[in-house]
């Protein structure tokens, strides 16, 4: 594979789900330490109260990252440690942990890519109406600031938002997420709240008037496939697309929203949440745009479930996206298609021409442990993605692996593990496996 100079190799984490330290040195509570309460909301009924431990053990992963051989280091920050409340009070030994880290990061040569928001709002915020609410996003928007003022001397790359389908949809649609809400309007005001706060907190950021800074954004994106030809399949793939890809990227860089939404969803809301000067706040320029991808839909029409469309949530479209192909599958269950990720990129050029340039920012894959941690399944699924990630005819500068570290997987809680280093919940020891001395020796030979 022949990769352009300068091309960035990496890893991701997020933050509740690695760090662990709940309740210390002044943290407020997340909507995810509240959901995770919830029983039967998270698989065995787990916790991001302890997770990896990365709050203490930071320094042990630096030097797996500075082994790894990558140059940069994607992470996030979470909201609630740096304003416990959401709003006003900062607390300093907040930020004095994360300036630790990237201080190390950039003493050991590697670029610190810091997300200011993974899912885990303060709760303090989503008892007052969370994402739904349109002070939220003025709310991002002075976190951003604040963490900007106090890192950017040594933080260059800054992306605003991971995934705001899976906060909005999967969080207030269907429940499945943190705060576990089943909405119509409420999920889509957030999603539109999400983008909001994020075109504000790039345009807060750039007042600083910092030299050298970069900010953007970070959607998933998988693609559609409807599984026959007939007309309504192809229509319920159509509408899956406009509800996880384009109810985003469209707004972003096309400067509105897809003129299909108001068929697909005017029975359970007004829009009203949408105020005139948004789209132009939302559709800041970019500086590069982080892609996630790990699988394909495969869609089928399907009857809705709910067949009051008043009552309907967001995620209830008519489609039916459980059917599989006849493939490899994941851990997971999900199917192993890498040419999805060199679709994923090509379309989202195609669609929009003067895309800044992107970041495969999360690919990985779950597959069970093998004695001595051989994890051949995962060597092959990263090998064949960044094969067809380097296919499409894009202007990639990076790719991340999702994960560094077995972490806290949301409501799958620590069933499944992405990590390239194995961790020992109970002893917090970490053990590479297989896949982390390939990605070394992969990253050794594609720098020559």
């Amino acid at each position: 594979m022949n990769f352009p100079a300068g091309f960035r190799w990496g890893v991701a984490t997020s933050a509740y789900q690695i760090e662990g330290a709940a309740g210390l040195d002044g943290r407020g509570p997340s909507i995810w330490d509240t959901f995770a309460a919830v029983p039967g909301a998270v698989a065995n009924g787990d916790t991001g109260e302890v997770a990896a431990d990365h709050y203490h053990r930071w320094a042990d992963d630096l030097r797996l990252l500075t082994d790894l051989g990558v140059d940069s280091y994607r992470f996030s920050v979470s909201w609630s440690r740096i304003m416990p409340e959401g709003r006003g009070r900062v607390e300093q030994r907040g930020l004095d942990f994360y300036r630790r880290l990237v201080e190390a990061l950039r003493d050991n040569g590697i670029e610190p890519f810091l997300t200011l928001y993974h899912w885990d709002l303060p709760q303090a915020l989503e008892d007052t109406g969370g994402w739904r609410e349109r002070d939220t996003a003025l709310r991002f928007a002075d976190y951003a600031a604040t963490v900007h003022d106090a890192l950017a001397d040594v933080v260059s790359k800054w992306t605003t938002l991971n995934e705001p389908y899976c906060s909005s949809i999967v969080g207030y649609g269907e429940g499945r997420h943190a705060p576990g809400a089943r909405e119509g309007h409420g999920a889509l005001a957030a999603a539109h709240h999400l983008l909001l706060g994020h075109g504000l907190a790039v345009r807060a950021m750039r007042a600083n008037g910092v030299p050298g800074q970069e900010f953007g954004i970070v959607l998933n994106q998988s693609p559609t496939v409807p599984v026959t030809g007939s007309p309504a399949d192809v229509a319920a793939a159509t509408r899956q697309d406009v509800l996880l890809r384009r109810q985003f990227t469209d707004p972003v860089f096309g400067g509105e929203y897809p003129a299909e939404m108001t068929s697909m969803f005017g029975a359970i809301t007004d829009f009203s949440f949408r105020h005139d000067e948004d789209l132009s706040i939302i559709g800041q320029p970019l500086d590069y745009v982080g892609l996630n991808y790990y699988y394909r839909l495969h869609v089928a029409d399907a009857p809705h479930r709910e067949p009051d469309p008043a009552k309907r949530t967001a995620h209830d479209i008519g489609v039916d996206t459980t059917q599989l192909p006849d493939v490899p599958r994941t851990g997971m269950g999900w199917p192993v298609e890498a040419v999805g990720i060199t679709t994923a990129l090509a379309d989202l050029k195609a669609r929009h021409p003067e895309l800044p340039p992107i970041y495969v920012t999360e690919n990985g894959c779950v597959y069970p442990d093998r004695e001595g941690f051989e994890d051949t399944e995962r060597i092959s699924y990263l090998e064949s993605h960044i094969a067809a990630a380097l296919a499409a005819d894009v202007d990639l500068r990076g790719y991340f692996c999702w994960s560094l570290l077995d972490n806290f997987e949301w409501a799958h809680g620590y069933k499944h593990r992405f990590g390239l280093v194995h961790v020992d919940y109970a002893t917090q020891e970490r053990t590479p496996r297989a896949s982390y001395h390939w990605y070394r020796k992969f990253i050794e030979a594609a720098r020559g």
